[in-house]
């Protein structure tokens, strides 16, 4: 496969003066505008140095032009890294300091801030976008050539680099390839069903994989056209169903709309798909939307690693509480901790091998060895269950991760930040079951004996102040002691037992 650009070129439709891209506010733009407007702001980044290989680097919010700026990137050969607009100023700078990026945009009201940040990491351009457009990215670009081709690439070569918590506090970068992102998303469309007459509701970040791969691929590559939301807004989401074909979303989103009254099946006639994922959809959720619209949602998984690796089918039965089956070309396997397969339908780690596996973590070989088995397989992490008709079935997490409103959030980082804090003595950070988020992160904290009074504000003002938003407990709970094993190690479970009832009332 050649450049990722060129494959969703290929696929435009032959009138380029087709809408891509409707904003509620009424602004539109064409598959001409994006081949014109990414064809300028690739000339700029190739003005500003960038090589192939290069990594360029985006905090940005959610906009037409940061979609620009992507398919930008892809055409001067460059690796696109975008970062959570949420991450504050430390974890972008250890972002910045790992990956060393040719440039960094960012919000304009982050410049100053960011620049010599930037600069630490060996970035000496810095450019800005706002989520309204303005910014020195589309000023510097707005008169040159956008003639500027499109550079060769090999099925290997990166294309993005995403970046994903360990269980170390410290985050990855997994690698994607052209070929990974193209082959995926190729599928994706065909398995889906997209075509040219679909149009697809858009309301997700488009700082990961679901947003700005899943998505915006699936659109591109079927010539199709999306509503393009900045957020994700219940009300608005009702509007415009009418004039939509399809929607992608995470469960937060699902539960929120069953939350509105608006919500109906004369409202969704239109709707041939609704698709969930980054999280688990709980089998309540899956089924309270099927009696309120008549649709059943389809569930599928994927990985920052992997893009999407199983889905519930389009035509055939969709299970609550399966991903569905493993995609065409892609292998899937229950296998123990050594790497052994399990037979049918006992609970194992999910292990999976195809052409949209990444190609490791970033600087990280032995990170990267660890993953793999030696036949290729990569080691997901989640426990999983495959039943005699091929369906998966994720039954929990091998790995100490939480996913709370479709965000992955690693404990040992906020434990690391919590127990920087004067009067803690130690804490544990779970995951306990949310009607809204699915899961909510919570801080479990053992008070320093003789020590300052820290209060369960205070913890959460301190990570408010170091860490993203979603990272931030919502409940702080103190205890004499955490429970602990024979070998010493905390006993999370029983933690999550202990707690498990704290949001069964939350709105």
């Amino acid at each position: 496969m050649t450049n990722l650009y060129t494959k969703l070129t290929e696929n435009f439709p032959a009138d380029r003066g087709k809408t891509v891209l409707e904003t509620p506010e009424g602004r539109t733009m064409s598959y001409a505008d994006f081949e014109v407007g990414s064809g300028r702001i690739a000339r700029l980044l190739v003005d500003c140095g960038v090589q192939p290989g290069d990594r360029v680097a985006a905090q940005i919010d959610k906009s037409p032009e940061a979609l620009l700026l992507y398919l930008a990137v892809l055409r001067c050969g460059g690796v696109y890294l975008p970062l959570n607009t949420a991450y504050k100023g430390g974890e972008v700078a250890y972002f910045l300091g790992d990956a060393e990026p040719r440039v960094l945009v960012c919000d304009p009201q982050a410049e100053d801030s960011l620049t010599e940040t930037a600069k630490q990491a060996g970035t000496e351009v810095v450019l800005t976008l706002g989520g309204d457009g303005a910014g020195s990215l589309i000023e510097r670009s707005r008169d040159l050539d956008p003639e500027v081709g499109v550079v060769a690439r090999e099925p290997d070569d990166l294309a993005a680099i995403l970046y994903t918590s360990g269980t170390t506090g410290r985050s990855k970068g997994a690698m994607l390839s052209h070929d990974n992102l193209g082959s995926n998303t190729l599928t994706l469309r065909d398995y889906w069903g997209f075509t040219a007459d679909d149009v697809l509701i858009h309301a997700l970040p488009i700082f990961h994989t679901h947003g700005l791969f899943v998505a915006t691929h699936c659109v591109l590559l079927s010539g199709a056209r999306m509503l393009f939301l900045n957020r994700f807004d219940a009300d608005t989401v009702i509007d415009l169903l009418p004039r939509a074909t399809a929607m992608m979303g995470v469960p937060t989103f699902y539960t929120r709309l069953l939350a509105n009254p608006r919500l109906t099946k004369e409202v969704c006639a239109g709707i041939r798909l609704f698709v969930s994922g980054s999280a688990p959809l709980l089998a309540d959720t899956f089924q309270e939307f099927e009696a309120r619209t008549g649709h059943r949602i389809l569930e599928r998984y994927g990985m920052t690693e992997t893009t999407m690796s199983t889905s519930n089918p389009l035509d055939g039965e969709r299970i609550a509480g399966t991903v569905g089956h493993p995609l065409p070309g892609v292998e899937a396997r229950i296998a123990d901790e050594a790497g052994n397969p399990l037979p049918q339908g006992e609970v194992g780690i999910l292990e999976v091998k195809g052409p949209n596996v990444f190609k490791g973590y970033w600087r990280n070989p032995e990170k990267t060895a660890e993953e793999f088995r030696p036949d290729g397989f990569f080691i997901t992490g989640d426990l999983a269950t495959i039943d005699a008709r091929g369906y998966v079935q994720i039954v929990g997490r091998s790995k100490d991760l939480i996913i709370s409103g479709g965000f992955n959030v690693y404990p040992k980082e906020i434990e690391l930040c919590i127990d920087g804090i004067e009067g803690v003595d130690e804490s544990a950070v779970i995951g306990l079951p949310h009607p809204d988020f699915g899961e909510a992160v919570v801080a479990v904290v053992k008070r320093q004996n003789g020590g300052p009074e820290v209060s369960a504000e205070a913890i959460q003002e301190t990570a408010k102040a170091e860490l993203a938003n979603f990272k931030v407990p919502k409940k702080v709970f103190f205890v004499d002691e955490l429970p602990r094993n024979t070998m010493g190690k905390v006993q999370k479970n029983t933690l999550r037992d202990r707690f498990k009832d704290s949001f069964s009332s939350a709105a």
